[in-house]
């Protein structure tokens, strides 16, 4: 089973992508348009949807982002795991230079967001800087380590081709939690816009079942939310050495065992010393959502999106969709995700994994 993704739009988006802003400019006009879902308009390319305001970061990335060997790029559908997921990548990535236990640690004072960049998000905010034409990303140092909420199949070529190097780690959620937390997550951000505008105005409604109508459409940032993950784990069928498709139940339940499996496949395995020394349990604490909670950085400060750092955490649990989901809502989606992943080879199986 493949994907269904839209060839001829992407085709065009590539075209003006490496052809100049202008181009990209006139496109996106031009490809429909989704106004309902909060907090951003979406527009669909390749059969998903997107944050207008990204778009042109997105051509930005296929144009001029050139990929290095040693990169390591995390993806994820938003609200699953990504904040954890750049937290454990980086203090793993670079523990030799910031040991977990380390007082003045970068996760200990600043946001995982601040730590590891969505890589389309500086190009889409260059777009208006005077910086246009550069690779953001050029001046990083080896070995880098990016994030992406975007589907596979509008990752940029030179990123994915054969013998492109470089790895991808995805990590998936089922469906009900990534979106009822995502919900509660725009909420909360609407609320805190409406707040600093200062002019008493409350945030516009945004019911949960509105907002579950239209996830089970596909429509949301990146969705269908299903066809998101169904990229990645196909990928990483055919490809294990360039895709780690990771579970964020299983994260939960076993998070030394998982920090493990993730340095052994960024190239930097935990030696046996290292274990013998608790550094793989002093990596999972600093990385905890209590410990990421309580940093210095997530306590005030916000994202190049304007976003609150504190609003990236909550329960962390897995399950909690039955606190705000009927049955028969939950029904409803499990019917059209397992629809839709059917001869994948891949299920979801939330229920096996839940913690509550």
């Amino acid at each position: 089973m493949t994907t269904g993704t839209g060839k001829d739009d992407i085709e065009a988006f590539l075209k003006a992508a490496m052809a100049a802003s202008a181009g990209i400019a006139e496109l996106i006009p031009s490809l429909p348009i989704e106004t309902r879902c909060q907090p951003f308009h979406l527009r669909q390319l390749g059969g998903f949807w997107l944050p207008e305001m990204i778009l042109p970061g997105v051509a930005a990335v296929h144009a001029r982002f050139e990929p290095r060997p040693d990169d390591v790029f995390l993806a994820s559908f938003p609200k699953s795991g990504t904040t954890w997921l750049k937290a454990l990548a980086f203090a793993t990535l670079n523990r030799d230079q910031h040991p977990p236990s380390d007082a003045g640690h970068p996760l200990r004072l600043r946001s995982p967001h601040d730590c590891v960049s969505f890589f389309e998000l500086p190009f889409a905010l260059a777009e208006g800087s005077g910086r246009a034409r550069e690779d953001v990303f050029e001046a990083f140092p080896s070995p880098r380590v990016l994030a992406t909420h975007l589907p596979y199949h509008l990752l940029p070529e030179r990123v994915v081709a054969e013998g492109s190097g470089g790895r991808i780690v995805y990590v998936c959620r089922d469906p009900k939690d990534a979106f009822v937390s995502g919900w509660l997550f725009t909420k909360k951000k609407m609320a805190a816009d409406a707040a600093k505008g200062n002019a008493g105005v409350p945030p516009p409604p945004y019911p949960l079942e509105q907002a579950f109508e239209l996830f089970c459409d596909g429509r949301s940032v990146g969705g269908p939310q299903w066809l998101h993950v169904l990229g990645y784990w196909e990928e990483s069928r055919r490809r294990p050495d360039k895709v780690l498709f990771l579970r964020y139940e299983d994260m939960l339940r076993d998070p030394a065992g998982n920090v493990n499996k993730l340095a052994e496949f960024m190239g930097c395995p935990f030696s046996g010393e290292e274990e013998a020394a608790g550094v793989v349990d002093a990596v999972v604490e600093l990385c905890s959502l209590d410990s990421l909670k309580g940093s210095k950085g997530n306590r005030s400060g916000t994202t190049k999106l304007n976003i609150e750092n504190g609003s990236f955490f909550r329960k962390g649990a897995a399950g909690d969709w039955r606190n705000h989901l009927t049955p028969e809502m939950a029904a409803r989606l499990d019917e059209i995700v397992d629809g839709a992943l059917q001869g994948s080879g891949f299920t979801f199986g939330a229920a096996a994994h839940d913690s509550m």
